[in-house]
């Protein structure tokens, strides 16, 4: 719809926030790494992609929660 010009403003409600795009970045694994990744991901029933963001975002928790708690 917005492509062609119509207004869809409706569809919106104003009260969410602006994210950045995406940046993508290579990543070197062994493959042992790749192979453990890829059963991840079959046993999430996600693709590879998300399995390593999953990850990411567990170790990211963990060094925050950790950071806090020292004095």
């Amino acid at each position: 719809m917005a492509d062609s010009g119509r207004d869809i403003s409706e569809f919106f409600t104003n009260q969410g926030t602006m994210k950045q795009p995406l940046t993508g970045v290579n990543v070197d694994l062994t493959p042992d790494m790749l192979q453990e990744l890829d059963q991840l991901a079959v046993e999430l029933c996600v693709r590879r992609q998300a399995a390593m963001l999953l990850c990411l975002r567990q170790a990211q928790d963990q060094h925050l929660l950790a950071n806090r708690r020292e004095p």
